[in-house]
């Protein structure tokens, strides 16, 4: 995709073009790693970097302009737009570049604390079955059709959502669905995306290190809400905000939104209610309510908030006119997602699994899930980031100690900070020692969690889900939970073996 300098800046308000060259603009960065010949670098600034510090290196990458809020006259190439706050026009310059892709797809943005990646998946998913492909931008991974790339975050900068929801239009994708993140949207990441459908799953406390107050936070997520009743669309299509009645943060986010509202719940009455709800450790199911119809579900997934995900996944389809008996038909079919109360399957035959839970909320909801249908005692491992919110630390801890019977603390992704002390800060929302050992290395504390387990024990690994690293200062080492518990029980179970030939 190409752009005339000039023919892109048009009607962008603010800007100077200081030089009367007008080259062919062949993409859009603000990462001056990924600049190549003929890009746009907009040098914005952030919290702990000036995107002005690296114009040198986007001009040897061959940038053929940019975007910066101090003219250099020292600097005869590339091309120069000064503008006050480049930032503040990254989303609009992309989404001009790109031809305003989301007018051409479904999109459906998805936020919350916690629910957005499972939500994601499952309406991908559903659509992929029942629509054709449909494109994902979430925390594990960007899916445009077959193709699948990992993810450098849960919502990435404006140019490259806009260049995925445009690489999506070019596939055939009709409709996508997206992971929307408070620092996405406090950053104005997705703005110039005009969304069909809002969903909100729920909101606990979580980025309070970025966001200040849990008022900041939720105003971050209603922006989306604001966002899908703007004015100036180009779609003829009814927009929808979702929301999960039962938490008490939903009211108050879709107060002064213009669109249509769909509510779901399992507490409270609502558009989509699921009742009878049957637990156990490898799946549930339960009874839904919509528009006086009754029908049974029955779904792979495992605990209550796994139901909030999936009535918040049907929602979305339901607003788009599918009847609701073919959407439980097809729910059947989607497999467990990487990550997400992940059973682990191993050599010993134990009950592990892997979870994602890295907030306080998210922990509870994991934990109560198994203490409802457990059978011997409750093992967790977990830690807390470096980095990140302290505030947290403690509450976990309190959490474990309520629904485990023995904790291993741990160490998450310590960053900078010490893993022993982060550990030692987690302790103090015990109340007794007999309850939790600290180990700091994560490995271990898998290992001595699995070495604990007897038959009718479940082993929970948490905090890290999907990913497949560790990051400490300045090192980043490969770690996967799920594959760490493999190897750790194919070793056991060989040595015992071997015990027994003897």
């Amino acid at each position: 995709m190409q752009m005339k300098l000039k023919e892109l800046f048009k009607k962008i308000p603010g800007c100077q073009i200081k030089n009367s060259f007008d080259p062919v603009i062949t993409g859009i960065t603000s990462n001056s790693k990924l600049v190549m010949p003929g890009n746009l670098f907009i040098a914005k600034k952030g919290k702990t970097h000036d995107g002005d510090k690296y114009i040198c290196e986007a001009v040897s990458q061959g940038a053929a302009a940019v975007v910066t809020d101090l003219f250099n006259p020292l600097l005869k190439q590339p091309v120069q737009i000064v503008h006050a706050n480049p930032g503040q026009i990254e989303a609009e310059i992309a989404a001009k570049f790109y031809h305003h892709p989301s007018d051409s797809l479904l999109t459906i943005g998805v936020t919350g604390t916690n629910g957005k990646t499972t939500t994601t998946i499952l309406i991908k998913s559903l659509l992929d079955l029942i629509d054709g492909e449909t494109g994902l931008i979430g925390t594990i991974e960007y899916c445009i059709g077959a193709q699948r790339l990992p993810a450098s975050h849960t919502t990435p900068d404006p140019a490259t959502n806009q260049r995925l929801l445009r690489e999506m239009v070019n596939h055939g994708c009709l409709s996508v669905v997206m992971e929307v993140s408070s620092h996405a949207l406090a950053q104005k990441r997705v703005a110039f995306i005009d969304y069909d459908i809002a969903i909100f799953t729920q909101l606990t406390s979580e980025h309070l290190d970025y966001h200040q107050t849990m008022e900041n936070y939720f105003e971050a997520k209603r922006e989306l809400f604001s966002q899908l009743s703007a004015a100036g669309s180009k779609k003829k299509r009814e927009k929808w905000a979702i929301i999960n009645q039962d938490c008490s943060w939903s009211e108050k986010i879709v107060k002064d939104c213009k669109a249509k509202i769909f509510t779901y719940a399992i507490e409270q009455t609502a558009d989509l209610k699921a009742f009878n709800l049957q637990l156990s450790d490898t799946g549930t199911a339960f009874d839904l309510l919509y528009q006086n119809e009754q029908i049974n579900c029955q779904t792979p997934f495992v605990g209550r908030f796994n139901i909030y995900n999936t009535l918040a996944a049907m929602a979305a389809l339901l607003t788009q006119g599918h009847p609701l008996k073919l959407i439980v038909n097809e729910i059947k079919k989607i497999n467990l997602i990487k990550g997400r109360l992940e059973k682990v399957k191993n050599a010993l035959d134990l009950k592990i699994y892997v979870d994602y839970a890295h907030t306080e909320d998210a922990l509870k909801n994991v934990l109560a899930t198994l203490s409802e249908v457990k059978k011997g005692k409750i093992i967790t491992v977990f830690g807390c980031g470096g980095d990140r919110d302290p505030f947290k630390r403690v509450k976990m801890g309190e959490i474990s100690q309520i629904y485990s019977d023995i904790t291993f603390i741990t160490s998450d992704n310590p960053r900078s900070e010490d893993p022993y002390q982060i550990c030692q800060e987690v302790a103090k929302g015990f109340s007794g020692q007999q309850t939790f050992i600290i180990e700091p290395d994560r490995y271990q504390a898998i290992k001595q969690a699995i070495l604990q387990a007897k038959e009718e024990d479940m082993i929970i690994i948490a905090g890290k889900g999907h990913e497949t690293y560790q990051l400490f200062n300045k090192k980043r080492i490969e770690f996967d939970d799920s594959l760490v518990a493999q190897e750790i029980c194919l070793e056991i179970a060989t040595a015992k073996r071997s015990l027994c030939d003897a």
